[in-house]
């Protein structure tokens, strides 16, 4: 029976990548992998996560870009920078709070 884990991070919750310059609101989580093998085999054997964890779908920003990230949990980490995100579609999905952090609106997401 495969082991399906709590998710470490929320929806609306600002996170880094451990590796990668990038960070992004969570919009999304799958609780094991949910993209295509294609994708999956295109990460370098030596850094493909496991696919039993929580992976999360991000609105995502660079340096240079937005755009919509996938990652597992084993690489993200919470973002306590405080700054806002500026990827196009936060406005249209959230609403920033105090502390940093977003609350969905009231919309169909999924």
């Amino acid at each position: 029976m495969e082991t399906i884990r709590t998710a470490k991070f929320r929806i609306g919750q600002v996170v880094r990548h451990r590796l990668y310059p990038f960070r992004g609101i969570v919009f999304d989580v799958d609780p094991t992998f949910d993209n295509t093998e294609e994708w999956w085999e295109s990460i370098p054997e030596e850094a493909r996560p496991s696919k039993d964890q929580p992976f999360y779908h991000l609105l995502a920003e660079n340096a240079e870009s937005e755009y919509i990230a996938y990652v597992s949990e084993q690489n993200l980490e919470k973002d306590d920078s405080g700054e806002p995100v500026r990827h196009p579609q936060v406005e249209e999905f959230f609403d920033e709070t105090t502390d940093g952090d977003y609350i969905v609106k009231d919309v169909e997401i999924h």
